[in-house]
C-alpha cells in the first residue's frame, strides 16, 4: 500500500511540474522553408506550373533516377510552387545553397515518355539568424538578405528571371511566396 501511495504521490508531482512550455506543439514554427512560385514569363501575374520538375540540392543527389531519388525534394511532377530547406549557416556570415532544377525530366518512368530535359541551377545567398521560441522547441533560425542567381546549363536556360518578393525582408515564416521564378 505504501509503493501505491508513493508511486500516485510521484506521479502528481511531474504531472504539477509539468509547464506548458515543456512540450513543443507540432503548430510551433520553426525554421521555414524558402517558398518559390512559378510565373509565365509573357503574363507575369499569371502562375505557370513547370513540366515534370525535378529538384535536389547540389550534392545530394547526381541525377536522381527512378532507383535514386534520396535529396530529391520533388520528383517528376508538373509543380507551380517549391519549398526549398536552406542550410542553416554561423550567425551573421553569408550562407549560400544551391538547387539543380531540372525541367522536362527524362528519367523513364514509363517507355512512351521520351523528351530531353533542361537544367538550371539556383543560388540563394542570406544570412542566418537565431531566433529563441521557447524553452521546449529552443531555437529556429530566419533568413535575411535573400539574393537569389541563376547558372544556365549548356542547353541554355528554362529560367527566365528571378525575383524575390519585395516584400520579403526577412524569411521567418512559410505563410508568404518568398521569391518568383519566370519561365
Amino acid at each position: 500500500m505504501k509503493k501505491l501511495k508513493f508511486t500516485l504521490l510521484s506521479l502528481l508531482v511531474v504531472l504539477i511540474s509539468c509547464e506548458r512550455d515543456d512540450i513543443c506543439a507540432e503548430t510551433t514554427p520553426t525554421t521555414p522553408r524558402l517558398i518559390v512560385e512559378f510565373y509565365d514569363v509573357n503574363e507575369p501575374d499569371d502562375i505557370s506550373p513547370v513540366t515534370r520538375l525535378t529538384v535536389y540540392g547540389e550534392g545530394l543527389a547526381d541525377n536522381p533516377t527512378n532507383d535514386n531519388t534520396e535529396g530529391t525534394l520533388v520528383y517528376n511532377i508538373n509543380s507551380t510552387s517549391i519549398e526549398l530547406p536552406l542550410i542553416i549557416g554561423n550567425e551573421g556570415e553569408i550562407t549560400t545553397s544551391r538547387f539543380i532544377l531540372e525541367k522536362d525530366t527524362d528519367h523513364r518512368l514509363d517507355d512512351d515518355v521520351d523528351t530531353e530535359s533542361n537544367i538550371d541551377i539556383i543560388e540563394i545567398s542570406y544570412e542566418t539568424e537565431f531566433v529563441y521560441v521557447s524553452r521546449a522547441c529552443g531555437y529556429k533560425s530566419i533568413f535575411k538578405n535573400i539574393q537569389v542567381s541563376y547558372e544556365i546549363s549548356d542547353d541554355g536556360a528554362w529560367i527566365s528571371g528571378i525575383e524575390v518578393v519585395d516584400t520579403v525582408e526577412i524569411v521567418e515564416n512559410e505563410n508568404t511566396v518568398h521569391v518568383r521564378i519566370l519561365h
